[in-house]
């Protein structure tokens, strides 16, 4: 994707805005909203990467580096790092856009570990598609 610095060339997965029902008690937005944007954004990569169902199994290195506001838009880019036998590795950025300016910044940051399914729910190889 990119360095961490420099916003992403690529079109955003998602891209949302970040509502007042999103927020902790401090006012910003809270966490696990824009955990859960970056699983979605996720899961869309993988999704399509395994023809068909997957999951979550793991979330590596999550470090929020800024609040997000209410108000803000939140693009969030997901990239393929590595496809294993039945796994998938995928990066997941999010930046921020205050809703008056074009000034953006990465404010989170992930490695998401999705596995193929199959119609059980078992795992199964990404490069085969589920039997229907």
């Amino acid at each position: 994707m990119h360095d961490g610095h420099d916003l992403p060339t690529v079109q955003p997965t998602i891209r949302t805005i970040a509502m007042p029902a999103d927020t902790n008690p401090a006012g910003d937005i809270f966490g696990g909203w824009l955990m859960s944007q970056m699983d979605l954004a996720a899961g869309t990569v993988a999704a399509l990467a395994a023809r068909g169902r997957s999951a979550t199994i793991a979330v590596e290195g999550m470090k929020f580096h800024s609040p997000v506001k209410v108000g803000d838009e939140v693009s969030l880019y997901a990239e393929i790092r590595h496809v294993g036998r039945t796994s998938m590795h995928i990066h997941v950025e999010a930046w921020r856009r205050e809703r008056r300016s074009t000034l953006t910044q990465m404010v989170t940051e992930a490695l998401f570990t999705f596995v193929a399914l199959d119609e059980e729910g078992n795992a199964r190889p990404v490069k085969e598609p589920p039997e229907a």
